[in-house]
């Protein structure tokens, strides 16, 4: 089987989230935990290189996904939580690290994860390969940090 080439295998390991998207129940779930766990290793760096990173995340995982549902021979493969994990770090961009808001981001992330409000559905549908998986959770991190970032506002 072509998984058992190196590279191929680094492409599993690294889209399916260090292989947390091979959990049973929740795969998606998983991959969101391994997003906080990024989330709590690059929190204290300034917006700027934040973003450079969610950047560089980005276009590796558009890569490293399409490889993956090619060598998975599936279409967004569930195991491919690659995207899940930058959906994490998109909801929690310029969000307060205390555990509260985690937790609040993370089930905010999840929700309209699964919900797929519009335009997400769409993204989801209409794109195909690496951009149409990564592209549907950074909509729904956008979606949860938006309301977020209400909350905060709000709370002061």
């Amino acid at each position: 089987m072509v998984i058992e080439k190196p590279l191929n295998k680094l492409i599993i390991f690294l889209a399916t989230g260090f292989y947390a998207g091979y959990i049973p129940i929740a795969p998606g779930t998983a991959g969101s935990l391994v997003g906080i766990g990024l989330y709590l290793l690059l929190n204290g760096l300034s917006i700027a290189y934040y973003l450079l990173i969610i950047s560089f995340l980005f276009i590796f995982g558009v890569y490293i996904s399409n490889e993956a549902e090619a060598l998975l021979k599936k279409k967004d493969p569930s195991h491919v939580v690659f995207d899940e994990i930058i959906g994490m770090l998109v909801t929690m961009i310029l969000i307060p690290a205390g555990i509260g808001w985690i937790v609040a981001g993370f089930f905010l992330f999840r929700f309209f994860d699964i919900l797929k409000p519009y335009p997400i559905r769409d993204i989801e549908k209409r794109m195909n390969g690496g951009l149409g998986i990564m592209l549907d959770d950074v909509a729904a991190g956008i979606y949860a940090n938006v309301l977020l970032q209400g909350v905060r506002l709000y709370v002061g």
